[in-house]
């Protein structure tokens, strides 16, 4: 894995956390390597890039580059765009825990909401990750149902 994969592109932890920046870049960098590794294991290829980084306080973004398979390359030549984004959107979100628990422990935060998106034309996907603010909680977006599952509405308790 190079450099970059290691996910040490901004190094500091959000204000309030409980690490010094040698924390927080490993912390990060653990993030990242969890989503290389999901990646192989869910579409049989990693990204050949991957970073996280922190964009406020309770917002995790990891960005992973080149992670289309060969048949989602063909997809994408045939033109297969929407195709294509909906084949993956369908994997990650029929396994949402799959990508939050690897978070959640490595942060020991609840996450609220998991987003993410793929740009198939360059290859460049998203994975976000919204925590609950601190002082606040809920449930994790881990254990609820998926999308297709239906589900309430979630009010998070403010302490």
């Amino acid at each position: 894995m190079n450099e970059e994969a290691t996910g040490l592109a901004r190094p500091h932890a959000p204000p309030g956390s409980d690490g010094g920046d040698d924390v927080a870049l490993s912390k990060l960098g653990e993030v990242a390597r969890a989503m290389v590794r999901l990646y192989k294991d869910r579409f049989g290829r990693g990204p050949v890039r991957a970073r996280a980084e922190w964009a406020g306080d309770d917002i995790l973004v990891c960005v992973l580059e080149e992670s289309l398979t060969a048949a989602e390359q063909n997809l994408r030549e045939m033109g297969e765009h929407e195709r294509l984004r909906n084949m993956r959107m369908f994997f990650q979100y029929a396994a949402v825990s799959d990508f939050v628990d690897p978070v959640e422990r490595i942060f020991g935060r609840p996450v609220r909401a998991f987003v993410s998106g793929h740009d198939t034309v360059t290859d460049l996907a998203v994975e976000t990750f919204i925590f609950y603010r601190r002082g606040s909680e809920g449930p994790s977006r881990g254990a609820l149902p998926s999308d297709s599952d239906g589900g309430g509405e979630l009010e998070p308790n403010v302490g």
